[in-house]
């Protein structure tokens, strides 16, 4: 099981042609392709199974919202998945865009709740030890480059000292690990298994980040 050139050439042509009556007219070529990456995806979930527990599947739509928006072209020339991890104990989620030149898979904590947030942001205040030793992981380093991606603020968060040790860190606004991958790569027979592999990597990070979202700063459980 694996990607087509055909997708990529799809969405090439759906981003030149970003409108109702080319879309309409190619509507049956889409929902060939859309069947077979739905097929991927659900291979996808399967190798994840083997060593994590997913919650669920979210396929993005390909249709835009663009009630708000400025940009009125009504299609976004993606496939994108993220699955879910199980349960309030098991924190974390795995994401992925197929997309002509911009694939790439995510993991981590976009934009985390309000309360989520502050309770990283005091566990590093703490001590962020543990947090370094993710980053610094020779798997961790060889697929994600051994930092977080994601916005961040200009200065310290309200509360927090601006010459903490660990301003960097402290900084974040949310907490994402980025690899990003090139068409040929995508296409290639061993792309599920190198993203597999991506996923795994990602397990340590998922797991201490999990543990201190589930007690408070004494290590006591909160669930």
């Amino acid at each position: 099981m694996q990607f087509q050139k055909s997708t990529f050439n799809f969405l090439k042509d759906l981003e030149k042609n970003n409108n109702r009556d080319w879309f309409t007219e190619h509507k049956p070529t889409f929902t060939e392709i859309q069947n077979h990456v739905k097929e991927v995806f659900a291979e996808i979930q399967v190798n994840l199974e083997k060593h994590d527990e997913i919650e669920k599947m979210k396929i993005y739509r390909i249709y835009r919202d663009v009630r708000f928006s400025k940009d009125k072209t009504p299609y976004n020339p993606r496939f994108a998945v993220s699955f879910s991890r199980l349960g309030k104990e098991l924190r974390g989620g795995y994401f992925l865009q197929i997309k002509s030149g911009e694939t790439f898979l995510g993991g981590g904590f976009w934009q985390p709740e309000k309360e989520d947030l502050f309770r990283i942001r005091k566990e590093i205040e703490q001590d962020a030890t543990e947090i370094r030793e993710i980053l610094s992981d020779k798997n961790y380093l060889k697929y994600f480059g051994g930092k977080f991606d994601g916005e961040e603020l200009k200065s310290a968060p309200r509360g927090f000292d601006k010459e903490h040790a660990d301003i960097d860190l402290l900084r974040k606004k949310g907490f994402i690990a980025i690899r990003n991958f090139t068409d040929q790569e995508v296409l290639s027979e061993n792309f599920l298994e190198e993203l597999d592999k991506s996923f795994k990597a990602l397990r340590p990070f998922f797991n201490l980040f999990s543990d201190i979202l589930t007690t408070n700063l004494n290590g006591e459980s909160l669930v």
